[in-house]
């Protein structure tokens, strides 16, 4: 055994035994001993650096040693950075001497000095995964056991106890070691990393170096911080210290000064203080800056030495004389030496003219000559000549030269007496004991930094080696390596160290270029196997890179087997024409000359995904032929194996299991979107993955689960059909999985498992996919209909997206499934969740929108007729078996209007909601059929069942339901109440709303409103004024339909319940026709306003009263519309009049004198109203033009005004006849006589004086004017009313006619005197007079 061989086994023995109480020591040692040798790389002895690697793989058995190393050197400032080195030597040395350079190596010795090297760097990272593991307290477990038997000799349970050896902690149990933490040693490992930064950015701009480290706080910002750092500072490159210290700026002349200061020459020699001060620092070459210094020098040691010279000058020019003198006698170049003669009298007269004594400067001349002042090596750091000086005290200066590569004259010298007497007061003082506290550490952290230090290192040694060398004890060294560096980086969740491991041997698999394929390729592939296997839990995002080998490698496979491509799976003509064909099995029958097969075989890069479209040139049959023999390699790896992988991923954890199902969606869909061949092989995995895991608890599947959707749904709205079409069977086949399992209640995972049909199916343009879903949905339902609870607002939501898609076939065949299923199966429907009721609601109300066939829509309102009864049966069976709502919480349709009605009532009742407002919305349909339909269901299942709803919930039904459905006839009234504010003939238009209400079923909801409200009428009886303004509503709308109807359900109200009003009631009634007549009249006052500001055309002849001419395009317009509409006002006063005589007529027994004083009002003002438009003569003209340019019918204004005041005139007869009470209490007599007066005068007025007031006067008229063709016809239209008239005045009493016969007489005595158009005046004139004023006047 040599020298040095000794030496390191000694070492390494001190290093395992002793290192805590020698941290100093080994600080020293290691870098002298181990580190020179391990970086030189050009000529280094074969013999000492086998020794060095042999020396750190040993040590690197021991995990403890490793990481003491790290955390009490590198993470020491004070100390050298001995990991570090180690880590990047064994990279220089793995990567041999740089192309170019000489080197006395041998190709053998180099290879193998790579080899060993990389070893060390497999062991290093062994060792700190090993003690990674020990501080987790599992040991070997997580381990990767394939790599221990790879190498059995390495016992990782007790490292330490080799040879019988204890550690230095068992030997010094009393050592002053610290337990530091992680962070403590982040902050010392970071000041230390600044620091470097900042030394090294010195070591090139010293004044940029000083600004950074004052910056950074790492150097006081004061002068004398500065001088700190330079003197304490080790690496600092002394030539730049020196430059630093000459420079002219004030702040380097404050530290140059503070620098000087702060040495002590007291009771020095000046030759003595001259080398003392020179140790630290290189004099600059620049004659100004060696001024300055040793300007200041010299005032120093006069400072301290006060008496040693007359003056600063004498030290000052004495100084300069010393180092001329040093380099004179020591420079080789200097031929002719300065003699000792030369040297005093060149000192002659410095000492303020005298001379400084003979025998001080001829001592000085001896001590400069004799031992050369040596200034501080640009080479030599502080630590090697700490080292240099250690070596020379221990007479080891021999043997540590054999360790040196430099040449001769780089070798250091010994130090002088004070450094040596300086280390032997150290060594005394540090007696067994460290300088420093040796620190230990438990916290798994520091592994981090250790991390960040080395990887970079080991990743291009382990790269570089694997890709340049084809040995395979040095490929199998680097993969274990790999695998040792991934296990250590995923445990500490090191992402980029992670996968830039991960990264590299996916690229050394070679798979993207099969052709090249080799041994140690395949090799990389079983790695990758065994990291995914055994270091699964850590991967997270580097599960991607292996997942994607995995596919390659099966695509490989498949290719050397002859399998056809994945194309084959989808339905094209295309892949089923190369499915047909199939593809020979390579390995027997050679090339086959199609683009997947070739692309293979020419590879591509790592990173590419997908096959290039420029694959026209064909392959070589050499290159065929290369390409099986590589296939063969791959028959190493096993279909088990690769499956392995995916079966494992059951005993992943929690975040492993996302991450790997994560990573397998991304490569899947890089898998599917290939252009030229689509594969599906990640996606069966992805299948696959998802059953084995099924198993899992809810709240870990629910997160693989919302992946899993995403990536269906996003691969289910591919373009490519084909691939879209295969993933919604994949689906439907996982669903077919998940729904054998049983769900209970109240949970909604199943719901959640089929979201990615329900967005698909909304979203996807494509008419294949949206049928494919409804049958995987209605084949799912129909063969696991017992198991499906939350899953059915997915398949609700599913057909109803299809029941308003544009595709007949889809609305029919999603209809034919949900027919069944309500059918069949509605108990399924809500035995767990009530809610789904709603869904089930819903989905039939979307169906009865169906625009394809009417049969579908029909069908879906009968089937929720059938949801009702089911419902108040007590269909429900959630009701028996669990609430799926908190109590208080009804589930409402979201798209109900007013749903907050029913906020307060029972949640079993809220059910019906949904049902009757979807209902609700129906009767506003467009088709007849559907319309009438809808109502008939509507009430029917209200009448059927309205005795299980409570008045709250009825009043909730008014306002959403009963009410919303008359919104058409409402929405027409409420444009009467806009008429003032636009004069626009469009805004007038009766067809404005096109989805009005024909007369029939306007009647038909009428008359079920009408049954309904009387056969709930105790319930409802609230709602009564709502009811009666509502049909009030009808009366007044512009459409004859609605008004009739409106009439007709009045009546029959208060026949049905006008015994069981109260008098409020009945007033409420009456109040609310008044007001719909009084809003009619305003209304259309206003529309009559409009045409104000056409010109009067009474001056007009009659021939000239046609001519259209004269008549501009816009006032006809508008003339137009209001003879519209005064035609529908006539008719809606008339229907309003008859109302109020008919309900007076029926119920005149009930009613009291609140009651008739309504009814009078009403007639009153519609009479008034009557006469008045009768009497507007320009208006009259205006019509009769505008009818005749237009061939229209005249409004029937004369017969309106004879209809009111008939009505008007009968009920005030009734009134004096049969109820004397009211009548005298109302004076009814008074009223009636009033009424009179004014028919007779307006007949009158036509009869004497066509188109002129009538003059009341007595003289007595000797002429009459006969009637024209208008008066007669006039006349003739009035006589029945003054018939009545008459009638009524005869049938007075006496009493009472003979009270009023002075207003009356003078019209009775005109009335003979005027010409009649019916004879039928004369003769009841003719009675009156007999009967009743003949008598009177005979008294």
């Amino acid at each position: 055994m040599s020298i040095f061989q000794l030496q390191c086994a000694i070492f390494t023995t001190l290093l395992r035994k002793y290192r805590s109480g020698m941290k100093s020591e080994v600080g020293i040692f290691f870098p002298m001993l181990v580190l020179r040798v391990l970086e030189n790389v050009l000529q280094p002895s074969f013999l000492q650096k086998m020794t060095v690697l042999s020396l750190l793989e040993n040590i690197c058995h021991d995990p403890y040693l490793i990481i003491d190393i790290f955390v009490n050197f590198d993470c020491d400032v004070e100390s050298p950075n001995i990991f570090e080195r180690i880590v990047n030597g064994l990279l220089k040395t793995a990567l041999g001497p740089p192309p170019g350079s000489s080197t006395t190596l041998t190709p053998v010795q180099d290879i193998t000095f790579r080899h060993e090297s990389v070893k060390c760097l497999v062991s290093i990272i062994k060792a700190m995964g090993t003690w990674m593991d020990q501080q987790f307290s599992v040991g070997e477990s997580l381990l990767p056991k394939s790599i221990e038997n790879e190498a059995p000799a390495d016992n990782h349970s007790n490292p330490n106890e080799e040879d019988g050896t204890t550690t230095d902690h068992d030997f010094h149990p009393d050592l002053s070691s610290e337990s530091s933490d992680a962070a403590t040693l982040e902050q010392r490992r970071t000041y230390k990393i600044e620091l470097q930064k900042g030394v090294t950015l010195f070591n090139r701009k010293p004044s940029k170096g000083i600004e950074f480290l004052i910056s950074s706080k790492k150097v006081g910002s004061s002068p004398d911080g500065v001088v700190s750092f330079l003197r304490n500072t080790t690496g600092l490159n002394a030539t730049m210290i020196g430059d630093y210290l000459g420079e002219r700026e004030e702040f380097s002349m404050k530290v140059m000064h503070a620098y000087v200061d702060s040495f002590d020459f007291k009771e020095m020699n000046f030759g003595e203080a001259i080398r003392f001060f020179l140790r630290g620092f290189r004099l600059p070459g620049e004659a100004q800056k060696i001024d300055r210094i040793m300007e200041k020098f010299a005032e120093r040691f006069c400072k301290c030495n006060p008496n040693s010279f007359s003056s600063a000058d004498t030290a000052y020019v004495l100084a300069y004389s010393v180092i001329m003198l040093n380099t004179d006698a020591h420079n080789i170049m200097v031929k002719e030496k300065m003699t000792k003669a030369d040297f005093i009298r060149n000192n002659r007269g410095i000492d303020d003219g005298k001379d400084l004594p003979e025998e001080y400067l001829g001592a000085l001349y001896d001590q400069v000559v004799k031992n050369e002042i040596k200034m501080s090596s640009d080479s030599s750091a502080p630590e090697s000549r700490q080292s240099n000086g250690l070596n020379k005290l221990l007479g080891l200066d021999g043997i540590l030269n054999l360790v040196y590569w430099t040449q001769t004259e780089e070798k250091a010298v010994g130090a002088n007496g004070l450094l040596i007497k300086h280390i032997q007061e150290k060594f005394r003082s540090n007696s067994g004991k460290s300088e420093s506290a040796y620190h230990v550490v438990t916290d798994v952290a520091i592994l981090r930094f250790m991390v960040e230090v080395s990887w970079g290192p080991m990743l291009a040694a382990f790269s570089v080696t694997l890709d340049q060398s084809d040995d395979r004890l040095a490929a199998v060294e680097c993969l274990r390596g790999f695998r040792y560096a991934v296990h250590v980086t995923a445990v500490m969740g090191m992402q980029t160290q992670r996968d830039a491991f991960v990264t590299s041997m996916a690229k050394f698999t070679n798979l993207h270029c099969a052709g090249d394929m080799k041994q140690k390729n395949v090799d990389a592939v079983k790695a990758i196997i065994s990291i995914a296997i055994e270091d699964g839990n850590y991967l997270q995002d580097a599960w991607e890179h292996i997942l994607t080998c995995l596919s390659r490698i099966e695509h490989l496979q498949l290719l050397g087997e002859g399998a056809p491509s994945d194309a084959s799976y989808f339905a094209s003509s295309e892949t089923e024409e190369k499915k047909a064909l199939g593809f020979p099995n390579l390995k027997k029958k050679g090339a086959l000359q199609n683009p997947v097969m070739m692309a293979v075989v020419r590879g591509g890069s790592y990173d590419s995904s997908a096959i290039g479209p420029n694959v026209s040139a064909l392959v070589r049959q050499d290159q065929i032929d290369n390409f099986i023999a590589n296939l063969n390699l791959l028959d190493q790896i096993g279909s088990f194996q690769l499956n392995n992988v995916y079966a494992h991923s059951q005993r992943l954890k929690t975040e492993a299991i996302v991450a790997f199902v994560k990573a397998l969606c991304k490569v899947s869909m890089s898998e599917l979107q290939s252009p030229t061949d689509p594969r599906v092989f990640s996606l069966t995995k992805l299948v696959e993955i998802a059953h084995y895991n099924m198993n899992r608890i809810r709240l870990v599947w629910s997160r693989i689960w919302s992946i899993l959707s995403d990536f269906f749904v996003s691969v289910g709205l591919s373009e490519n059909l084909s691939v879209a079409i295969f993933v919604m069977d994949s689906l439907r086949q996982l669903s077919m999985k998940f729904l054998e399992r049983e769900e209970l209640a109240n949970y909604n995972f199943q719901n959640e498992f089929l979201r990615p049909f329900v967005i698909v199916m909304q979203k996807s343009s494509s008419a294949e996919i949206r049928e494919l879903i409804v049958r995987c949905i209605s084949q799912m339902v129909l063969s696991r209909v017992s198991n499906v609870k939350s899953g059915w607002k997915s398949v609700f939501k599913v057909f109803t997206t299809a029941a308003a898609d544009e595709r007949k076939n889809i609305v029919v065949l999603a209809f034919e499934t949900m027919e069944k299923i309500v059918r069949e199966y509605f108990s399924y429907i809500t035995e767990t969740e009530a809610t789904t009721f709603t869904d089930c609601v819903r989905c039939l109300i979307t169906f009865t929108n169906s625009r394809f066939t009417s049969d579908v829509s029909l069908n879906a309102i009968a089937f929720l007729r059938f949801c009702a009864l089911k419902l108040a049966d007590g269909g429900l069976v959630w009701n028996d078996k669990g609430r799926s709502s908190s109590p208080g919480t009804p589930v409402t349709d979201d798209h109900a209007p007013n749903t907050q009605n029913f906020m307060e009532v029972d949640e079993n009742i809220s059910y019906w909601v949904p049902l009757l407002t979807g209902l609700s919305k129906l009767t506003s349909d467009s088709r007849l059929a559907i319309r009438k339909s809808s109502l008939e269901v509507l009430f029917n299942i209200l009448k059927d069942h309205g005795h299980l709803f409570s008045q709250t919930f009825w009043i909730g039904i008014f306002s959403s339901v009963i009410y919303p459905i008359f919104n058409s006839v409402w929405s027409e009234n409420d444009l009467l109440a806009k008429d003032e504010h636009s004069s626009s003939p469009s805004s007038f238009s009766p067809h404005s709303n096109g989805d009005s209400w024909d007369a029939q079923t306007s009647a038909m909801a009428a008359q079920s409103l009408v049954d309904l409200f009387v056969s709930f009428f105790t319930v409802i009886r609230s709602q009564l004024s709502s009811v009666v303004s509502l049909l009030a509503g009808l009366i007044r709308s512009p459409a004859q339909g609605p008004t009739v109807a409106g009439v007709g359900a009045l009546l029959r109200l208060a026949d049905e319940l006008g015994g069981r009003f109260s008098e409020d009631e009945w007033k409420e009634i009456f109040l609310a026709v008044k007001e719909a007549a009084s809003l009619t009249l305003s209304s259309f006052m206003k529309i009559l306003r409009t045409i104000d500001d056409i010109p009067d055309e009474e001056t007009l002849s009659d021939q000239d009263f046609s001519n259209e001419d004269d008549v501009d395009e816009d006032s006809l317009q508008t003339m137009s519309y209001v003879v519209s509409r005064t035609k529908s006002h006539i008719t809606v006063q008339l229907q309003v009049v008859q109302v109020v005589t008919d309900l007076y007529r029926i119920h005149q027994q009930s009613l009291l004198a609140s009651h008739v004083t309504v009814i009078l009002e009403i007639l009153t003002s519609i009479s008034s109203h009557a006469h008045q438009l009768n009497s507007d003569l320009i208006l009259q003209k205006k019509m009769r033009r505008v009818c005749s340019i237009l061939e229209l019918s005249e409004p029937p204004m004369l017969h309106f005004e004879n209809d009111a005041h008939q009505n008007y005139l009968d009920v005030l007869q009734d009134l004096l006849t049969y109820n004397p009470g009211v009548s005298l209490e109302l004076n009814i007599e008074s009223q009636l006589i009033t009424v009179c007066v004014k028919i007779l005068k307006m007949y009158l007025q036509c009869t004497l004086f066509e188109g002129a007031e009538l003059e009341e006067t007595r003289q007595p008229k000797n002429w009459i004017l006969p009637m024209g063709a208008a008066s007669k016809e006039e006349a003739a239209a009035r006589s029945p009313l003054v018939v009545a008239v008459l009638k009524a005045l005869r049938g007075l009493k006496r009493d009472t006619f003979k009270r009023y016969a002075p207003i009356f007489f003078p019209l009775l005595v005109e009335l003979v005197r005027s010409e009649h158009s019916s004879s039928h005046v004369p003769q009841v004139l003719s009675t009156v007079f007999h009967t009743c004023m003949v008598p009177m006047m005979g008294e």
